[in-house]
């Protein structure tokens, strides 16, 4: 399989549903018949068929042709794949829906080559914008930048290229991990931050040796200048806010199913936004089937969480029974929380974001509401606490059987840690193109040998019996299933070298 293979002639857009069925004796009347195709069963023994019957947008049977012409009526509709490849629409398993309509709607980064391009690009937004106005961008990545910022720290530039170029606006641009924020001068003056403004907990205001800002927040530092910006937006009215917001979901899912999306794992929504995706499932107007992670303070999951537990609504197209936690940052942003120091920064483990008493306190929430616990744990020692946790509360309640709780990313893992997500019955919600995309860093950050053992160790991982699922973290990436597959198969690079290869996923584990 090549990069640009035609991977899906047809996807099943209008299938929806997650089983498929043999051929019943009944020959129920289909609705739609797709017939002369090679149709991925997506089965345990990864079966292929001819030829496809679907019935009010669930798959009625599959099989040869002359067994599923056996369901044609006469107003079901016939559809001749020409011999193309068939499969049920793609299951994004982790992506921030909100945030990949938001991207279509802010300054796009993503291809900025080095600083002084982004410079340019954030200097023409700025020509555009009224004195006082935000500009907003997203997708840089200071480790693909060639050449490098000439001064800078860690990698970081400073902001005062940035400031120089923007003086009227104040500007925020996040890192395309969305756990790092570059801001300019003038929204830091707006933020009331200075030099002398301390680190909150599990965040990292940066400055240089002589204790000048840069403008780079890490982390949960980042609010400080989101907070800010929040601010600005409230003087907005809530239906223009609200207005806002839905425009933002129905952009999201028109990508989606544009790229063959049908169902979707949202990785993090406030109660309130929950409300606003009830409305579109109420109006129709909502294509994808939702699956959502509630991102709440301790305080209101105990008050809410249950009122919250939908499963299945408007046939099907919203579920929510999940709750979305943090551990530990980003590997880029050597945020990621390491057992030992980062090889290019030997002072540093990475952070840990949310306390653990208040992880633990979560996983009792998840527990005593029935809710699944999905937490975002990409180094090996956030992985290890956060299993560690799991462990404690499965052990508490040892009667609760198939809890499908999962570790988001869980990019870096110890030797010792990858057997234990199998014994468990922990979901590793991982991400085949972070691989690739991250590759240019990972030993930068882990060195050869850690980076070897345990990062992106699917191999590893599906060999213990770990039930990964796959995603694109978009708009960390691409929502696109496609390259995440490429990646997820090759383990190859843009350059032509190869991640390890050894810990590639098969076609159809990947499938």
């Amino acid at each position: 399989m090549t990069k640009n293979s035609n991977v899906l002639a047809i996807i099943l857009i209008s299938i929806l549903t997650l089983c498929f069925t043999g051929c019943g004796s009944d020959a129920e009347e289909a609705d739609t018949i797709i017939t002369n195709g090679i149709v991925a069963v997506v089965d345990s023994a990864n079966t292929i068929a001819e030829a496809v019957a679907i019935k009010d947008g669930r798959i009625l049977a599959t099989g040869s042709i002359e067994d599923i012409m056996k369901h044609k009526g006469d107003s079901t509709e016939v559809i001749d794949a020409g011999g193309n490849f068939v499969m049920p629409g793609f299951i994004e398993s982790h992506a921030h829906l909100s945030e990949i309509g938001e991207a279509n709607k802010i300054l796009d980064l993503s291809d900025v080559n080095n600083y002084d391009e982004l410079i340019t690009a954030v200097a023409n937004a700025a020509d555009q914008t009224l004195p006082g106005q935000w500009i907003v961008g997203r997708g840089w990545h200071q480790e693909k930048w060639d050449p490098s910022p000439s001064r800078n720290v860690s990698g970081y530039p400073y902001h005062d290229q940035l400031s120089a170029a923007t003086p009227r606006n104040p500007v925020y641009l996040l890192h395309a991990s969305g756990h790092v924020l570059l801001a300019n001068a003038k929204a830091m003056e707006l933020a009331e931050i200075n030099d002398t403004t301390e680190n909150p907990s599990g965040g990292i205001i940066l400055k240089d040796d002589e204790g000048k800002l840069t403008g780079i927040f890490e982390e949960n530092a980042a609010d400080l200048i989101l907070n800010t910006y929040n601010q600005y937006r409230n003087e907005l009215s809530q239906e223009e806010l609200d207005k806002e917001k839905l425009t933002t979901y129905k952009l999201a899912a028109a990508e989606c199913i544009k790229k063959g999306i049908t169902t979707f794992h949202d990785a993090g929504s406030s109660f309130k936004d929950i409300n606003l995706l009830k409305e579109l499932v109420d109006s129709d107007k909502i294509p994808l089937r939702l699956n959502v992670m509630i991102l709440e303070k301790n305080e209101a999951l105990k008050k809410k969480a249950s009122d919250y537990k939908i499963i299945g609504y408007g046939d099907n197209h919203l579920t929510v029974r999940a709750v979305k936690q943090y551990i530990d940052g980003a590997l880029g942003s050597r945020g990621a929380w390491l057992l030992a120091p980062y090889t290019d920064d030997t002072t540093n483990t990475g952070l840990n974001v949310t306390p653990i008493d208040e992880l633990k306190e979560t996983a009792e929430i998840c527990m005593d509401n029935g809710l699944q616990m999905c937490t975002h744990a990409i180094g090996d020692r956030g992985n290890r606490e956060i299993l560690d946790i799991y462990q404690s509360t499965f052990k508490k309640n040892s009667k609760e059987k198939n809890l499908r709780w999962r570790v988001e990313h869980a990019q870096h893992l110890s030797s010792r840690d990858i057997p234990r997500f199998a014994k468990l019955g922990v979901i590793a919600a991982m991400q085949g193109i972070h691989c690739t995309s991250d590759a240019v860093f990972v030993r930068k950050r882990l060195g050869g040998w850690r980076a070897k053992q345990g990062a992106y160790a699917w191999r590893k991982l599906i060999d213990a019996g770990t039930v990964i699922c796959n995603g694109t973290d978009a708009p960390v990436e691409d929502v696109n299933p496609i390259p995440c597959f490429y990646a997820s198969v090759t383990r190859r690079l843009d350059n032509g070298s190869e991640f390890y290869p050894e810990q590639a996923m098969t076609r159809e584990e990947a499938l």
